[in-house]
């Protein structure tokens, strides 16, 4: 594949490259570069990791990427995920590998804890320390889903600097993380450029809107500001998970913010955007009752956006059409756990644990 087409292609996922110019770099001197990205084991699947998260890697494969799914026990034991049971953590990190299987995804994955075995690992760990201040390791903690003011415990400010370790200890070429995971990654760049070692690409991928929506002006926003309209397993009402039924989905889908001609924030446009419409450019067929017109054709996802902001599309047409979508989607991955006794078993048991933040 031509380098230019591999840029499009990792563009075609971002909502920020850091840089491109050094992703070029790194796609003309190694065919086969290794990003990551990490999750804490916390509870059942939503869309966003189950779906949005399977395709945007996949997307990144075809590029020659090789990915590391970095399942990260002990930084949710730290972040009190669990209710700080490390046992609980360990099977939810095997049913998102399940979860991962069900999606179709071929990673190579690795446990926290395993790397962390590695008496180099807290070498890097103690250098790393000692070359960021405290209050810059502050900062940071929002990478965990707190907020700068909170009440920390002595532990959970070591997570920015492990986060940080991880990618040096892991050897990974790209940092391919969620856009609410910036500041580690920046802070990994800073600390490379300290100490001489490789340079690691921060490729940050837009999370998606809850069901709720979210204002216009959402990328004008801090990250701190916009996480709280992320899609988020915490809040199960604002979310679809991969467990939901047909008509759990549609319940949610015709529940959600979705006004009339308005795009930005608009979180069924955000899923057509992210997940549903693969090829932008394909053309688009929308079901309405014959008294509303019947079919109405769309050229392309560009068209469709502006049929929608010209009226010619109602809120309740693209609703059915969404939930028609992620049902296709979802279904197979449902089904997994529904068929699949070792899976099946997985979810029975993560599902009955209390989740805590």
């Amino acid at each position: 594949m031509d380098i230019e087409d591999k840029i499009k292609i990792v563009n075609s996922i971002a909502q920020e490259v850091i840089t491109e110019d050094e992703l070029r770099e790194l796609f003309e001197t190694n065919d086969h570069p290794v990003a990551y990205d990490g999750f804490e084991p916390s509870g059942l699947a939503p869309m966003h990791f189950g779906v949005y998260r399977a395709k945007t890697i996949k997307k990144l494969m075809k590029t020659g990427i090789k990915f590391n799914a970095y399942i990260a026990d002990y930084f949710a034991f730290i972040n009190n995920k669990m209710g700080g049971d490390i046992d609980r953590i360990k099977d939810v990190g095997r049913y998102f590998i399940e979860v991962w299987k069900a999606s179709g995804l071929d990673v190579n994955i690795i446990w926290s804890s395993d790397l962390m075995k590695d008496p180099s690992y807290w070498d890097r760990f103690l250098k790393i320390g000692r070359s960021v201040s405290l209050d810059r390791a502050h900062r940071a903690i929002t990478i965990m889903g707190r907020k700068e003011g909170d009440k920390l415990d002595t532990a959970q400010l070591f997570y920015p600097i492990m986060q940080v370790t991880d990618i040096f200890q892991m050897d990974v070429d790209i940092c391919q993380l969620g856009i609410d995971q910036r500041k580690a990654n920046i802070l990994a760049r800073e600390t490379a450029k300290k100490f001489g070692w490789k340079v690691p690409v921060a490729v940050h991928h837009p999370y998606l809107l809850g069901l709720k929506g979210a204002p216009s002006n959402l990328l004008q926003m801090s990250e701190e500001e916009g996480m709280q309209y992320k899609m988020s397993k915490s809040n199960p009402k604002n979310s679809i998970f991969i467990h939901d039924t047909y008509d759990e989905i549609k319940k949610k889908i015709n529940s959600a913010y979705c006004p009339e001609r308005i795009i930005d924030g608009n979180p069924i446009f955000n899923y057509l955007d992210k997940i549903v419409i693969d090829d932008k450019d394909e053309p688009l067929s929308i079901d309405r009752p014959e008294k509303f017109g019947g079919i109405i054709e769309v050229e392309n996802y560009k068209e469709l956006v502006k049929y929608y902001e010209e009226g010619k599309i109602h809120p309740v047409d693209i609703k059915e059409f969404t939930t028609e979508k992620l049902e296709e989607l979802i279904k197979p991955i449902r089904e997994h756990f529904e068929k699949n006794k070792e899976a099946k078993e997985l979810y029975e048991k993560v599902k009955s644990y209390q989740i805590t933040r």
